[in-house]
């Protein structure tokens, strides 16, 4: 007995240890969902979706506020609503079974009585999520609320308790991301059986984003017969209903005596098309899987991780890998893709365009500065989305006329600063991704530096505003526009000129490489910080380095260090000793604060003393200036030191500032790998800079449709967190004396082997 009982005792401990083996946290598994989600943005929950998913299908329990939408802190659900694209809501479900109610009151609102709501406090305990999936227990309702999605469905299960009448709510017009709302200008919903509705929902942004008008279309299918279709609009409900049509305040709910523990699915398609488009879509992405819930929620799953499986990390700590692979998926969260199935799609002028067979069009919110992270790391590990960009782009070009710099619903936002898209394009076709159509892209591209921006006739605003006067004094006079677009339209300026080299128009090659040195006008030659100056060439006199007065999300001492395509030209500008004095003196003021200006207000003429601000564009470049600056171990020292103290790993400490859409979360993703695109790989010969990897292997698999090599391996030897500092560098084998790594040398394969230190080797990698 004792022999039988030792033989037992080792293989089951043999059995375990296979299972470790066999079974190791995957990529996927490291995602936490939840971080960062306290005081986070609409677009920014703990959704189920999938990669540049048009249904991102999640909780929400704030009101029109700023940031609205979902908020970890409070333990309440409104209701799970499938649009949380920039600017875009439409379509919330919620399941109940208390008290009837049909106003979408508060969450601290009385959950009983005359001024309840329908939301639900939850047990907090019960909230789960990874990539493709969400689920919460509903305390109120005493509904087990489950979803997964596909790109272009939702597929929803509910655990309903036993009850006489157990209700799902299906409500058009709720809060959204801004304070002011979004509107349904004209909704019909109709009982297709008594297992299917569908409906249509003509909503509008709100007074800011008026631009962005759009239908959203759906089909519902349920797993059980419903008794009764009721509705309700303006107040006034509605029961057995066939139809209901109407604006604002409009939903319908249907009704079902259950059990306990009963089983209830909802399938959703949706489509800025046409219902058919909706049903076309669900029937194409869901069909597949029955009525079989873990089936798709696997199917999720698995997509998403082979999408993270492009990258591979070893050694390190594991709330580091957390952070890696949270931030790598948030870096394919956020933005949508808009056509259907069938490759059609509406324009910004509502007209339906039929894309070619294999291209997908995305939207989402400005491209502004993604060409330092997201850019990158699009091309490294994802070039097909890289490509649909650049159709995108195209698309919009040939369809209505301009790019978009912030194409959310695929219209004319004019949101932030510059039309970064261009860097995208160039992007791309200097890398090889997308090479077909040179000329197109270079008009394209032309044309947003050469006609002034101007309110498009679909809606929305297209260009650059006031290039004219730009082009006229040669920087931004501050009577027309904010300082810092000299800037942003100085960085467009190069990138249309490399466009111009690449198709060998010599002569516009030259024009606009002059004017992509108009930043050096916005400098003060006294002060050597970027100053709003008027039109008759005088220096504004109340200068404040700290005030944003003049500036877009950032002040004189952060944008003083903002020209991507010259950073060596800069660093003249300024001087490299005084260059360096600033830069050193920002962080280490910096640091206390995590490296983010939390107090810096948005709006115009605050001042606050703020140096390094990571939780905004404009300064997420800084720590790879010195790379540029002779002091390359100052950057792998404060990208290290930025990954540690600005990004966190829960949900009240995921990013200091603004994640917009995976900009924040694909800095940390290159920084991680210990590389940075200062000019946004716009360059001839697209360069990375390198500093301290985070991991002690990484090893990237190239996509062979679009390059040579099968995977580049990195390894630092020697690394922790103590050793941050570079002391060699071998590729292939060979010595690499430079802090530049060629893009070009990385897709062909190969091997980048660094030597980690505890302390700098100020002979390694000096290029100034």
């Amino acid at each position: 007995m004792k022999f039988k009982f030792t033989l037992l005792c080792i293989l089951a401990f043999a059995s375990y240890h296979n299972s470790l083996g066999q079974n190791p946290r995957k990529p996927v598994d490291y995602v936490d969902v939840f971080i960062g989600t306290s005081n986070s943005r609409w677009m920014l929950g703990p959704h189920a979706t999938m990669p540049f998913g048009m249904i991102q299908l999640g909780p929400d329990n704030q009101g029109n506020v700023w940031m609205g939408g979902y908020e970890y802190a409070i333990n309440s659900i409104s209701g799970f609503s499938h649009l949380h694209a920039w600017t875009m809501g439409g379509l919330r479900m919620m399941p109940t079974t208390a008290d009837l109610v049909l106003e979408d009151k508060s969450v601290d609102s009385p959950y009983k009585g005359a001024n309840a709501g329908y939301h639900s406090r939850i047990l907090k305990e019960t909230e789960k999520a990874f990539p493709g999936y969400y689920s919460v227990h509903l305390y109120d309702h005493e509904v087990t609320a489950e979803m997964t999605a596909t790109t272009r469905c939702g597929f929803q299960k509910y655990t309903f308790p036993k009850k006489k009448e157990s209700r799902i709510l299906v409500d058009l017009l709720f809060p959204t991301e801004w304070d002011y709302g979004f509107k349904v200008n004209d909704a019909t919903i109709t009982k297709v059986s008594d297992t299917e509705i569908e409906g249509y929902a003509r909503c509008i942004s709100g007074p800011w984003s008026s631009w962005n008008e759009y239908t959203l279309h759906f089909v519902l299918q349920f797993s059980k017969p419903f008794q009764a279709m009721n509705g309700w609009n303006e107040g006034k409900e509605t029961k057995n209903l066939e139809k209901i049509a109407g604006k604002n305040d409009i939903g319908v709910y249907v009704t079902y005596e259950t059990e306990k523990e009963e089983v209830i699915m909802v399938k959703s398609g949706i489509s800025l098309v046409s219902v058919q488009q909706a049903r076309l879509n669900l029937e194409t992405e869901l069909a597949p899987f029955g009525w079989n819930f873990t089936s798709a929620v696997d199917h999720a799953r698995t997509t998403w991780n082979d999408l993270l499986s492009k990258i591979t990390v070893e050694g390190g700590a594991e709330e580091d890998k957390t952070k890696f692979y949270t931030n790598l998926y948030r870096s394919y969260s956020a933005k949508q893709t808009w056509n259907d199935v069938n490759g059609k799609y509406r324009d910004a002028c509502e007209r339906v365009q039929q894309l070619p067979a294999g291209v997908d069009i995305y939207g989402g919110d400005a491209f502004w500065n993604t060409f330092w992270n997201l850019n990158g790391l699009w091309s490294l590990i994802s070039p097909e989305i890289m490509k649909n960009w650049v159709l995108t782009q195209l698309e919009l070009y040939d369809k209505t006329g301009w790019t978009s710099k912030g194409p959310a619903g695929l219209e004319y936002s004019a949101i932030m600063e510059g039309s970064h898209e261009m860097a995208l394009l160039l992007s791309a076709y200097q890398k090889g991704i997308y090479t077909d159509t040179p000329e197109k892209i270079y008009q394209a591209m032309k044309k947003k530096v050469t006609r002034t921006g101007t309110a498009h006739e679909c809606g929305g605003h297209a260009g650059n505003e006031q290039l004219d006067d730009y082009i006229r004094y040669g920087y931004m006079p501050m009577e027309a526009g904010v300082t810092c677009k000299t800037l942003d339209y100085a960085y467009d300026d190069w990138c249309v000129a490399q466009m111009a080299k690449a198709i060998g128009n010599k002569k516009d090659y030259k024009y606009f490489s002059q004017r992509s040195q108009n930043y050096k006008n916005a400098f003060h030659p006294e002060l050597k910080y970027v100053v709003p100056k008027a039109k008759n060439g005088q220096w504004k006199t109340d200068f404040d380095v700290f005030s944003n007065q003049g500036f877009i999300e950032g002040n004189s001492w952060q944008y003083s260090i903002y020209v991507p395509h010259d950073a060596e030209g800069l660093i003249k500008l300024i001087g490299k000793d005084l260059f360096n004095k600033r830069l050193e003196e920002g962080f280490e003021k910096s640091q206390e604060h995590r490296f983010a200006a939390h107090a810096f207000d948005r709006t115009s003429g605050q001042s606050a003393e703020y140096y390094i601000n990571h939780g905004n564009e404009v300064n997420m470049q800084a720590a790879w200036l010195f790379n540029y600056s002779g002091k390359p171990w100052l950057t792998q020292k404060y990208t290290r030191a930025i990954m540690d103290a600005f990004y966190g790993a829960s949900p009240y400490h995921g990013w200091e500032g603004d994640e917009d859409e995976g900009q924040m979360g694909a800095w940390f993703v290159m920084s991680a790998l210990g590389f940075f695109e200062m000019d946004g790989g716009c360059s001839e010969a697209p360069e990375l800079d390198i500093s301290s990897p985070l991991f002690e292997k990484i090893t990237i698999r190239l996509d062979g449709n679009y390059y040579a090599g099968r995977e580049f391996v990195i390894e630092a030897k020697n690394n922790s967190k103590e050793n941050i500092y570079i002391q060699s560098a071998l590729l292939n084998g060979r010595p690499l004396p430079t802090c530049r790594l060629k893009f070009k040398d990385l897709v062909e394969g190969g091997k980048l082997e660094l030597t980690m230190g505890p302390a700098p080797n100020p002979d390694w990698g000096k290029t100034q």
